[in-house]
């Protein structure tokens, strides 16, 4: 993460919850983050929330249609985003492998603050991570985007003991595979898509989100990635 000179910058933004020595009331870390991003946003992107959107659904296409552009990956692109990120899109996606956001939206250095975990799950660490790149950093745009054939969500689905701390992200993707047990289809598939819609409902519970997505700042949007074709379709 970049770092730029302002009221409070974003390293100490993120250590308030844990350095004892702050005694702050809501109104007043309101206004703080509100002076941070005062300092970090003037570089922020110029996008507005549907541009963004588009701007990753064109990339995709691109990347189906096996004519990528590769933008944004060149040696002045290093040197321009050296000192400071402005992202036009925050994606939280599965961890797997194959999900690779920057490869299938056709984007390079600085354009993604890729936020990834096993199942695309709306964890504390993920949500603040996620706060962190619509407040500070201006993303107009948050998706949470799923896959078909997710380990983490067939996991859920058959919800059985797992070594180590492997089963961690099953619990969290659970009430979505309650959603749609008994309906038509196959049961991961429709999990997959109904736990993009329960992750997304998660992070709409930040105060931080919902401020900025009902002044028009951010659009919160679901999609789903298809392994076979490369497709991500929105999910509604």
């Amino acid at each position: 993460m970049g770092y730029r000179t302002g009221f409070i910058g974003r390293r100490n933004f993120l250590k308030f919850g844990s350095i004892g020595a702050f005694s702050l009331t809501a109104s007043s870390l309101s206004w703080q983050v509100k002076q941070a991003q005062a300092a970090e946003l003037s570089g922020a992107s110029s996008l507005n929330p549907d541009e963004a959107l588009q701007k990753l659904l064109e990339g995709n296409q691109r990347f189906v249609q096996h004519h990528p552009e590769y933008p944004d990956q060149s040696a002045a692109r290093l040197l321009e985003v050296a000192q400071a990120q402005h992202p036009f899109a925050t994606v939280l996606s599965c961890a797997d492998s194959r999900v690779p956001a920057e490869i299938v939206f056709d984007q390079g250095i600085g354009d993604i603050f890729d936020v990834r975990i096993a199942g695309n799950i709306a964890t504390p660490e993920a949500l603040g991570s996620i706060e962190y790149a619509v407040v500070l950093l201006g993303t107009p745009v948050l998706m949470v985007l799923g896959h078909e054939r997710c380990g983490a969500v067939t996991a859920a689905v058959q919800n059985e003991p797992l070594p180590g701390a492997i089963g961690a992200f099953v619990k969290p993707i659970l009430p979505a595979v309650e959603q749609v047990k008994g309906l038509s289809g196959d049961l991961v598939d429709n999990a997959v898509t109904a736990n993009v819609r329960y992750q997304m409902e998660q992070l709409k519970r930040s105060q931080l989100l919902t401020e900025r997505v009902q002044s028009g700042q951010l659009r919160i949007v679901g999609g789903r990635y298809d392994l076979d074709s490369g497709t991500v379709t929105l999910v509604t």
